[in-house]
């Protein structure tokens, strides 16, 4: 049983802004060409680009969330460290980004476990948000909330209500909902146009779509449901010299490739355009 709780806005709202970090190579889509037996022999770029994401917003003076792959931060601990000392939440994206629909119950509580203590081990930060790879929660396993609950997280960003041939949960909230064990759910912002959700927070649309979407659609989000959005993006999104995978079908291109040296500039506008903060702030008062 969950509930919708409330987060009205005061004034201007303030969006939750986060950073899945994962390097590209360790894309769900790409997933058939970096086994991870090789990913340690893969060139990473993901400290890097992280530290140009932390360069921008300090800069453009804007905090936000990030969504820590535990394999990351067993090789970069000093990233880790930043993204803290920076004054950003630190939060967990699970260890090895094995979709959740391909694990048991067992391996997912192993592998969550693993990443929470890492983090908080490397950072003296508590942790209290995870974020599922490839929002890969939702109606097909709805025993991942209560293991993420058991594992001490107070809220998951894990939950994309769209329909989309990879992952989505289009029946879902729109908004933050609370489950039976306390475990607050905060899904990724939507749109309510012609009787669906659409993607409002971020990700490849992002990139794929023009700007001024993204912006009229989060300004939608604040304006006419009166709530925080929640947008996300990734490291090798601002990343277009990262190495280039042959042969890919087009979709699976499209999607990884396209409109990779426009992202920082069009950050730099969304960043500028709208107000920003961490997920613990912006929802504290229903984590």
């Amino acid at each position: 049983m969950s509930k919708l709780v409330s987060t009205p806005g005061q004034g201007i709202l303030r969006n939750a802004l986060t950073v899945d970090v994962e390097d590209y190579f360790q894309v769900s889509a790409l997933a058939d060409r970096f086994p991870r037996e090789k990913w340690p022999n893969v060139l990473c770029r993901v400290e890097h680009n992280v530290d140009r994401i932390l360069d921008l917003f300090a800069e453009l003076g804007v905090v936000g969330t990030f969504f820590v792959l535990g394999w990351n931060a067993t090789r970069y601990p000093q990233m880790v460290r930043r993204i803290v000392d920076d004054g950003h939440e630190l939060a967990c994206h699970g260890y090895s980004h094995e979709l959740v629909t391909a694990m048991t119950p067992e391996a997912f509580r192993t592998d969550i476990t693993r990443a929470k203590k890492l983090l908080e081990d490397l950072s003296g930060a508590p942790v209290l948000g995870y974020r599922a790879p490839s929002f890969s929660i939702g109606a097909a396993n709805p025993w991942a909330h209560d293991i993420i609950a058991e594992a001490g997280f107070r809220y998951s960003s894990s939950v994309y209500p769209v329909k989309h041939d990879l992952y989505g949960m289009p029946d879902a909230p729109r908004f933050p909902w609370k489950l039976a064990s306390g475990l607050t759910e905060i899904p990724i912002s939507t749109v309510h146009i012609f009787g669906r959700n659409w993607p409002a927070g971020g990700g490849g649309w992002f990139r794929l779509l023009p700007y001024m979407m993204s912006h009229w659609r989060i300004a939608r989000v604040n304006r006419d449901d009166g709530r925080p959005a929640v947008f996300y993006f990734h490291p090798w999104e601002i990343d277009p010299n990262q190495p280039r995978v042959k042969n890919l079908p087009l979709k699976t291109r499209l999607r990884h490739y396209f409109n990779l040296s426009r992202t920082e500039g069009r950050l730099r506008w969304l960043l500028a355009d709208f107000r920003w903060g961490r997920v613990d702030d912006i929802f504290g008062d229903v984590i």
